[in-house]
């Protein structure tokens, strides 16, 4: 033990010794900016998981990247609803199920309406995301991705609805491609 412990004090004077490398370090090499480069978000692997997401995807209109996010978003959103709504196991549980969700998606399009025209501030470029989309930098921008994200939402929501209230189908379809 006293061994190791010596070790490790020796181990203080090595600049190359990996126990001694810093492994966080300021953006730029400047601590003014604010942010760090850690391992997890300067990795080749998270920057290209982040730059492939609708909302830092290169090229994309407004409406396009806000349609993608709305499918997304009915899509899975329409679960819990159809799951944990009161009327579930009644014969319009899973039409509660898709107003609800549609009702959601609604108040989010409202929200991003809101934000819009808050005047937001523009996108900050980022060690994880150095080219941030230029399209949000005024309101028209962020209306037009409200009016993809509730196309998309809807569609979303009647995609997931048309696929779980016809779940039977599918599994007698799977079972005779099964015998």
């Amino acid at each position: 033990m006293v061994q190791a412990i010596e070790s490790i004090d020796r181990s203080k004077d090595r600049p190359r010794d990996p126990r001694n490398q810093e492994v966080v370090h300021p953006a730029a090499n400047n601590p003014q900016i604010g942010n760090l480069e850690t391992p997890i978000n300067a990795s080749p692997l998270v920057k290209a998981l982040i730059n492939n997401l609708p909302a830092y995807r290169q090229g994309l209109s407004p409406f396009r990247r806000g349609l993608e996010v709305g499918l997304a978003h009915g899509y899975w959103l329409i679960g819990p609803f159809f799951e944990f709504n009161p009327l579930r196991d009644t014969e319009v549980g899973g039409t509660v199920a898709l107003l609800a969700t549609i009702g959601m998606v609604v108040i989010s399009t409202l929200a991003i309406s809101l934000y819009a025209s808050s005047n937001p501030p523009h996108p900050v470029a980022t060690i994880t995301t150095p080219n941030p989309p230029n399209d949000f930098n005024h309101p028209e921008g962020w209306n037009e991705y409200a009016g993809g994200f509730f196309l998309g939402g809807v569609g979303g929501a009647l995609f997931a609805f048309g696929i779980v209230s016809n779940i039977d189908v599918f599994k007698n379809i799977l079972n005779l491609l099964g015998q």
